[in-house]
């Protein structure tokens, strides 16, 4: 079981980039997925997250990313997509994904609701 996090980079201000968790052992399109973020001198937080275990999609987004930031599930590819626009230096941080088979009463952005973990994968924005 594993989940794997990627496309990280560097970008300027304004700009966008796709982050991707895909998981192997598992299937994540039945699981909850989230995506946090640290950034220097910060505590975690959580970005955004879905959750299908309902039978219908719950979402959340930090007030910091809404209407900048789409999380989106590519089923196929057992992969969850983040995908950030109008970045800003204030983005950048370590972003990590996390997955559970079903949260159940557990919040959707406190970090101790997940069981799987991806490794960090470095945002940085800058001009």
């Amino acid at each position: 079981v594993q989940l794997q996090a990627s496309g990280g980079g560097s970008v300027q201000p304004g700009g966008t980039l796709r982050l991707s968790c895909t998981a192997s052992g598992f299937s994540l399109g039945d699981y909850a997925v989230a995506w946090f973020r640290r950034a220097p001198g910060k505590e975690r937080e959580a970005v955004s997250c879905i959750d299908d275990s309902d039978g219908y999609s719950q979402y959340f987004y930090a007030d910091s990313v809404k209407g900048r930031f789409t999380l989106s599930r590519d089923n196929a590819k057992n992969t969850a997509i983040l995908e950030m626009r109008s970045l800003t230096p204030e983005d950048t941080a370590v972003y990590y994904c996390a997955a559970v088979p079903n949260p159940g009463d557990g919040s959707l952005a406190q970090a101790g609701t997940y069981v799987y973990w991806g490794q960090g994968t470095l945002v940085t924005v800058s001009s």
